[in-house]
Order: structure tokens, then sequence, then C-alpha cells
């Protein structure tokens, strides 16, 4: 990356173990794809339901040569590595549908069998 990561804690404390692991996604995210200049990342307690616990909130932007990737929505979870998970993971979808516009290629459809007589 060409700016260093910048990763926000909204109505949490900081947690060393947290980051760490948001780096860690971070890097295979670099890995995949070379060029990418910044990353936000946003972790949040958002306003759950009484009966549930704490839900956290992870929402991520990236930027590369002429587009911004992000996740499109918070993904949610009471357990903050399944949603740092969870959108690192959806990031990495957009960022491969990215990688593959710049590249030139078309996304392959298994061929449908032919049903019928």
């Amino acid at each position: 990356m060409q700016v260093p990561m910048q990763i926000t804690f909204r109505d949490i404390p900081k947690s060393d173990a947290v980051e760490a692991d948001i780096r860690r996604h971070a890097v295979k995210l670099e890995e995949f794809c070379d060029y990418i200049v910044s990353c936000r990342v946003t972790v949040e307690v958002s306003a759950g339901h009484k009966h549930q616990g704490k839900l956290y909130s992870v929402h991520i932007d990236l930027k590369a040569p002429r587009d911004e990737i992000s996740s499109t929505r918070h993904h949610e979870n009471e357990d903050v590595y399944v949603a740092i998970r969870d959108a690192f993971d959806a990031v990495k979808r957009r960022l491969q549908d990215y990688v593959r516009k710049q590249q030139g290629q078309k996304k392959l459809h298994k061929p449908v069998p032919a049903t019928g007589q």
C-alpha cells in the first residue's frame, strides 16, 4: 500500500489482537492485488437488539488506481473476528472483479447441461 493502513475503532476500546487480525487480512489482499493505494477499516459496535449481545460492525474502503472498492454494507456479527472475516471476504470478491476487469478478462460461467429430449 502506498498510504499506511488506517484502522478506526468506534465505541469500543482499541485492541491489539483485533488490529493484528485486520492487518493479516489486509496483507492477503495485498498479495492478491499489489497496487492497492490505501485501506481504511472501521470497527464499531452497532445498536443491536436488546435480547442479543453486542453486534460488531466492520466496514472497509480500499482505493485502487481509478477506482474505489468498499464493502457495500456493514458486516455485523456478535464475534468481531467473524465480522472482520466477512467484510474482508466481500471486499476480496469485489477486488477480484476489479483485477479481472483491469486485465481485460471476462467472467466465465460453467455451461449449463441441456435437459429434456
